[in-house]
């Protein structure tokens, strides 16, 4: 038994798994690694990354470069060129980055789930009551990234980001241990709010960037600013593990592109690009401006 199977025997058991990714110091933990990450230093960049090895199933064969300056160098690699074929369907919203689908489907009035058993409300996790009204009966999916994966965020399709708002909170773990024990876990953890609207119909697409423990800071490329919690005086403070995207519910919209809701919840992974959405009737623009 290697190393690494070991210890993933070990964090197969639930409550041990909870036990030692939640019930500690979260946003101390949290800042640690966020500033523990960035040290440029040969010995130090190494061995945070071979201990991640161990943790997890970290595949670097699709990264644009290989040498990294930190951990955290590592952990925001850029692809190869060509790494994530997108869909350019015009009709189609991809998913805007690798992850695990959570939870999908329609937004029931304003209640979204969770995990079973386990649902929350769209104004608790928007704190915004008009645009929680945007997206009544609605769609979503929700995606879960692991710590391998690669962890850029993308625009599902043409867009432009019209506001943004940050909402403070927790840093519970997203996995699916956490989700099934702490109630509202994504209404309690700290997020972020992009308000984004498609480029040639209007319409409204809501990306909501959930927090994480042990992952400290987000940056968005269109404000060329890092945000993380050190940053107190700045108009948004994210993280990313986990990202709800929502849907209005609008006639034309939507099927179920990628047969999400017939996968078992956390058995239907996505990779960027990939279709999650697709319009019914009328089509969306081009893509040629995707990001």
């Amino acid at each position: 038994m290697t190393a690494r199977s070991l210890i993933a025997r070990v964090f197969q058991q639930e409550d041990l798994n909870f036990l030692l990714t939640n019930r500690i110091p979260r946003r101390l933990a949290t800042r640690f690694v966020g500033w523990f990450s960035k040290i440029e230093q040969p010995l130090v960049r190494n061995a945070s990354i071979g201990i991640w090895r161990l943790f997890s199933d970290l595949d670097l064969s699709e990264a644009k470069h290989t040498c990294f300056k930190s951990m955290h160098d590592c952990f925001t690699r850029e692809l190869k060129e060509g790494a994530r074929p997108v869909d350019h369907d015009p009709a189609v919203l991809v998913s805007p980055c690798d992850g695990i689908v959570g939870a999908c489907g329609p937004v029931k009035g304003t209640e979204l789930i969770q995990a079973k058993g386990f649902p929350y409300n769209l104004q608790d996790l928007l704190c915004d009551a008009d645009l929680a009204q945007t997206y009544r009966d609605g769609h979503y999916v929700t995606l879960r990234l692991t710590s391998s994966m690669y962890h850029r965020f993308h625009a599902p399709h043409d867009c432009r980001v019209e506001r943004m708002a940050y909402v403070s909170g927790d840093t519970w773990n997203v996995n699916p241990i956490a989700l099934k024990r702490v109630e509202k876990l994504f209404c309690k953890n700290e997020r972020a709010v992009l308000q984004t609207r498609l480029s040639a119909t209007g319409h409204p697409i809501t990306l909501v960037p959930v927090a994480a423990i042990l992952v400290a800071s987000i940056r968005l490329h269109f404000l060329d600013t890092v945000a993380h919690a050190s940053i107190h005086d700045m108009a948004i403070k994210t993280r990313q593990f986990g990202c709800v995207l929502l849907n209005p519910p609008y006639g034309d919209l939507v099927t179920d592109k990628a047969g999400l809701s017939n996968k078992e919840v956390g058995s239907g992974r996505l990779r960027l690009g990939e279709g999650i959405l697709q319009r019914t009737t009328r089509g969306l623009p081009s893509m040629e401006s995707w990001c």
